[in-house]
């Protein structure tokens, strides 16, 4: 008596043949089985069903994001016997660490630590990775290693064949392509590599006898799916840590919050080296406060302070020199020259953007529209005035001033991967800076404000992410490098940076949110709707007795041709 709703099909999973069912409905007949390989297994359906609990989702969602699109093609290659396990390797610069070497020797001998690992700056990190990966191997079991991005991946990857050799992992990442990276999933599945490095997708990998998961840069807004129920890397990977009992590492050159907290509680322990390992690795960092820019006759003129001008004459005398501006484009924010409104879109309210110098179209950066003939509708100003200034526009003042070098950028629109080490200045955003062969002379971090200033309660540990990940590339302070913000030093963030302690920040962030009730102290869910409906929610839910319950308040009304960001109301 089955029937089919709707006249469609609907894809589904095979998870297990049994004589009777439990369901008294009524039950519509298959189809068609589209292929024999049993890719949701249990363990994998257990995971997916803790996820989906554990966000308050459905389970349909998460095996979206769990298993990738079948290709018939690499399903129908075979799949060769797994490779012997390699041997366990040397400490390395894990020896660097405190309890570094006792890591990798308690997984090779098939235990299970957790760690939060506060890494030094440079490029050993990768390496370290590896090597951590190799001795879970050594061991017998498989391994996990997520990471924010592609470039990130192609190191830990390239770290991998060069200490293990070929055959030992694969690699998932959403650029592989649907062959390639479905092909790389079923020989995970298989059993055929018994190790995983990949971007935010690989955190539901089905690895046999899974002994080590490895989250990196778990600040990094990548790891957080934007897909409902909207999981993150680092809370996915714990669940797998403790339902399989294996070990954990979370990794970074900064410090979340959420891993303090992981120290703090006593489910992980931490790793980190003594002061004078960090003062020898990290480069000498210099401010530049509102005070120094006020009597600076240099940045009044140039936006540069005569500071960050010495340090980039010297910088290219002996290598390349990284320049960080917080905004890409040209002039991404403009306002009236006479009374200092922002200049806005006359169809949807966004900012207006100058493209190039010489004046020209102005083009709105939430709707694409080009504005010819744009008056300020306070005073009826036809001038404007940068108010904020961009990467592009950054490099063409530079390349001005040090004619004599090349400038080259680094942005949304063209990521570079390395660079040289001949002298040239490159001007980056935030998470796109290339890494130079044997580290910059020298790096600037400008406009700190708009950072710091972002209405954000992530603002300034962001902020302290993002600067320790573009001053760990510049060389160390006995190598001459020397990193300059151009921030108010008496912050509680620059101050973390010149002293290069990201865990003491999030430590005294940590406490403060306690007192406060903040997450991660605190767990929040927020329900949005009409006000009937969340009345209505209210009366039928059963919350703890402890459960606050703040508002409801009305939610700011959305322009309808501004980018949506995951979680927000819809436009009106």
């Amino acid at each position: 008596d089955g029937r089919r709703e709707g006249g469609s099909l609907i894809d589904g999973f095979l998870v297990e043949r049994v004589a009777e069912s439990d369901y008294a409905g009524p039950l519509a007949a298959l189809a068609q089985v589209v292929s024999p390989e049993p890719v949701l297994g249990p363990d994998l359906l257990g995971l997916a069903r803790a996820v989906a609990d554990r966000y308050a989702g459905s389970l349909a969602d998460v095996l979206q994001l769990a298993v990738p699109p079948r290709h018939g093609r690499a399903e129908a290659r075979e799949t060769s016997a797994p490779p012997p396990a390699p041997a366990g390797p040397e400490p390395g610069s894990w020896r660097r660490y405190d309890r570094g070497a006792d890591f990798l020797k308690a997984l090779a001998a098939g235990g299970a630590p957790r760690a939060v690992w506060t890494a030094l700056p440079g490029p050993q990190w990768a390496e370290e990775i590896a090597r951590a990966v190799q001795a879970t191997l050594a061991s017998g079991r498989g391994a996990l290693v997520v990471l924010p991005a592609g470039r990130p991946v192609a190191r830990v990857d390239a770290a991998l064949r060069e200490l293990v050799g070929e055959g030992h992992h694969a690699v998932l990442t959403a650029d592989a392509g649907q062959e390639r990276r479905y092909r790389e999933w079923l020989s995970v599945r298989r059993g055929a590599v018994r190790a995983v490095v990949g971007t935010r997708a690989a955190m539901f990998a089905p690895v046999r006898d899974l002994g080590l998961v490895v989250v990196w840069d778990d600040g990094d807004a990548s790891h957080s799916d934007d897909r409902a129920p909207f999981p993150h890397v680092r809370e996915v990977l714990e669940l797998r840590a403790t339902r399989d009992k294996c070990a954990f590492l979370l990794g970074s050159w900064s410090c979340t919050v959420e891993a303090a907290q992981l120290v703090e509680s006593g489910w992980a322990a931490p790793i980190v080296a003594d002061r004078e390992q960090v003062r020898a690795a990290a480069p000498l960092v210099r401010t530049v406060g509102d005070a120094e820019l006020a009597r600076d006759e240099a940045a009044r003129a140039a936006r540069l302070p005569s500071l960050a001008w010495q340090i980039v004459r010297d910088g290219l005398r002996h290598g390349p020199v990284l320049v960080q501006v917080p905004r890409r484009g040209y002039v991404p924010r403009l306002a009236c020259a006479r009374c200092r409104e922002p200049a806005r879109c006359r169809q949807c309210a966004g900012p207006l953007e100058a493209q190039e110098a010489g004046g020209g179209a102005l083009r709105c950066g939430w709707c694409g529209r080009e504005e010819g003939a744009w008056h300020c509708p306070e005073c009826g100003g036809f001038r404007l005035r940068a108010q904020v200034v961009g990467a592009r526009r950054t490099a063409e003042e530079l390349g001005r001033a040090f004619s004599t070098v090349p400038v080259r950028t680094s942005g949304r629109e063209q990521v570079l991967d390395t660079v040289s080490a001949d002298p040239a200045l490159v001007v980056s955003t935030p998470g796109a800076e290339p890494v130079a062969e044997g580290g910059y002379a020298a790096a600037l971090l400008l406009d700190g404000w708009a950072m710091l200033g972002r209405p954000d309660l992530r603002a300034g540990e962001d902020a302290l992410r993002r600067w320790i990940g573009a001053a760990a590339l510049v060389r160390d302070q006995g190598a001459g490098g020397t990193v300059v913000v151009v921030a108010e030093p008496t912050l509680r963030p620059v101050q973390a940076l010149v002293r290069w302690d990201p865990v003491g920040h999030a430590v005294r962030e940590l406490g403060e949110r306690a007192e406060l009730g903040f997450p991660p102290v605190s767990r929040m869910a927020a329900v949005s709707g009409t006000a009937e409906a969340v009345a209505e929610f209210l009366a039928a839910t059963e919350l703890p007795r402890d459960a606050e319950v703040l508002g409801p308040v009305p939610l700011p009304v959305m322009d309808a041709g501004r980018p949506r960001r995951a979680g927000a109301p819809p436009p009106g």
